[in-house]
């Protein structure tokens, strides 16, 4: 009897150490993220402008990679998946806890959002005007002097009492002072102004005077028609052409896609022009999920630098293409260059 008990109690134990090691294998975070391939989300409930309905068919998809804290699961998954793949943590947030992370990539989609509509409206000729708010604050160099005053996140409006209209304007402004000379900055933290004084510090690589940031431009863009965008959880800026795109056909009632769904992506710049990304491997695999046929992908010509530096350095449009033949077969990779580029090739 007692016999009987024992190997009763061995069998559950053994039972249960076998649920626990596979719940194990499921939850256990690891020191590492898994990317791969998202969504590819149409655009029409996304972008909403006021007399303006999308009643066209077809579809602009914004495309997105998929990241994951890594368990040894979805570690072992992305080792057998060639188009998924592990990064470390360092790679992924350049060392920023995760709700500067967060925040960080929230402002980009906001910034790619707001250039999106402002071109868009703009070749429309609609009316639309861009209002520069000052520096955006990327990133703080440890050997800064306002390290652990200024943060991820603020937005500097002044230097020494002046104010620019553009990011250069500020940096050129600071080239003529000295290393080592007092900097008072206003700046807004969580929407309150401040203002600080430290001195300026010599930047890496070079004997310029600087505050040691990385820095973007914070903008706003103001329409005469209405207009919400609402992304959700997406984040990041590669969504800009896709808007520009999406809210272009919105403004003017053209039938750009012609009944087709189209994904893509690409950052949109001031001049308009369109930038490379990150993930595009992982977007074309999101895209042909979901039906795309089209498939638009940045062009931006290498320079002799990186091909010495990256001899096998392939554009996004060149792997985008590798990508697609393998898994994609059936699908049309378009390089595009520009947002006019881009309408034009679609036409």
């Amino acid at each position: 009897m007692k016999n009987k008990k024992k190997h009763r109690y061995l069998k559950y134990g053994i039972l249960i150490g076998v649920v626990l090691l596979i719940a194990a294998c499921f939850l256990l975070p690891i020191p590492r993220f898994i990317e791969g391939p998202g969504g590819a989300d149409n655009l029409k409930p996304i972008v909403k402008i006021k007399g303006h309905a999308d009643n066209k068919g077809g579809e602009f998809m914004l495309t997105s990679v998929g990241i994951g804290q890594a368990t040894p699961a979805s570690y072992v998954y992305a080792k057998l998946n060639p188009y998924y793949s592990i990064e470390k943590i360092q790679d992924v947030t350049g060392g920023q806890d995760n709700a500067t992370y967060d925040r960080l990539q929230n402002f980009y989609m906001q910034s790619a959002i707001n250039e999106a509509i402002y071109t868009a409206y703009h070749a429309a000729h609609q009316d639309v005007t861009k209002k520069y708010r000052g520096i955006y604050i990327i990133d703080v160099l440890n050997t800064s002097k306002f390290k652990n005053v200024i943060h991820v996140g603020d937005t500097i409006v002044r230097v020494n009492g002046h104010r620019f209209n553009s990011a250069l304007g500020y940096q050129n402004y600071i080239r003529k002072q000295k290393v080592g000379a007092p900097l008072k900055i206003g700046y807004y933290h969580n929407s309150k102004y401040k203002e600080v004084t430290k001195p300026l510090t010599k930047l890496p690589n070079t004997n310029q005077p600087g505050i040691g940031i990385t820095l973007t431009d914070n903008l706003k863009v103001t329409t005469k028609i209405p207009i919400k965008v609402n992304p959700g959880q997406i984040g990041g800026p590669s969504g800009g052409l896709m808007f520009s795109l999406q809210i272009y056909s919105q403004l003017t009632g053209k039938d750009i896609r012609k009944g087709r769904k189209i994904a893509g992506t690409g950052t949109i710049n001031a001049d308009g022009s369109v930038g490379e990304i990150g993930g595009i491997d992982k977007k074309i695999i999101a895209a042909k999920r979901q039906g795309a046929t089209i498939f638009l992908a940045p062009y931006v010509k290498p320079t002799r630098a990186v091909k010495s530096i990256e001899p096998d350095h392939l554009t996004n449009y060149e792997l985008a293409v590798k990508t697609a033949k393998r898994y994609a077969p059936n699908m049309k990779v378009i390089p595009v260059t520009s947002f006019k580029d881009a309408l034009s090739k679609l036409k």
